[in-house]
Order: structure tokens, then sequence, then C-alpha cells
């Protein structure tokens, strides 16, 4: 099994939907930490588990609330052999998406 785990750091500004008054419903922004996680039992023919060409502005095409949460699940939906996403709000916050 092959593994790779990329590290990316993204400035983005989000907003949050909640049930409740907070003052992460007011636009306001992180220094996000993203880290993907892909295995796989096969190279492609560039000799790589996963190609990381992919970028998007994540606050423009997430089609639900942008928590920690719903980003780390977005990502590793569309990252090919991805099994598991952590988002770093900070470097005290973290949310990670795990497959089964």
């Amino acid at each position: 099994m092959y593994y790779v785990c990329k590290r990316l750091e993204i400035s983005a500004a989000h907003s949050l939907m909640l049930s409740y008054e907070s003052k992460c419903e007011d636009l306001h922004g992180h220094n996000w930490i993203v880290k993907i996680y892909c295995k796989s039992e096969t190279l492609n023919q560039d000799g790589m588990v996963t190609d990381f060409t992919d970028h998007k502005f994540l606050n423009e095409v997430l089609p639900m609330n942008p928590t920690a949460e719903n980003i780390a699940r977005w990502i590793c939906d569309r990252t090919p052999n991805a099994y598991k996403v952590e988002v770093w709000e900070s470097e005290m916050n973290m949310a990670a998406y795990e497959r089964d």
C-alpha cells in the first residue's frame, strides 16, 4: 500500500449559518491548514497515488454551511484516493473526516 499526505495552506473567509447567535455568523477569515491523506495499492501512470492539481476557492463552491467539518468531508469526497482530511482553522482548532 502506498500512502501520501498533502499539506495545504489556504487563506479564506467564510461566515456560518447557525441556529444560535454567534460571532461566527459574521464574515471572518482563517489561515487554514488542510492535510489530505491518500492511499492506493497501485500508482498511476506517472508514479503517483494522487495528483493534487485541482484548486478551488472553497467559499464559492461549497453547497453547504462552510464549517471545518463540512470542508473536511467535501475535500475528502472530491480527492481521488483520499481516506482522511484534517482542516485546521487555527493552531488550536481542527476538524477531521475519515472514511470507514
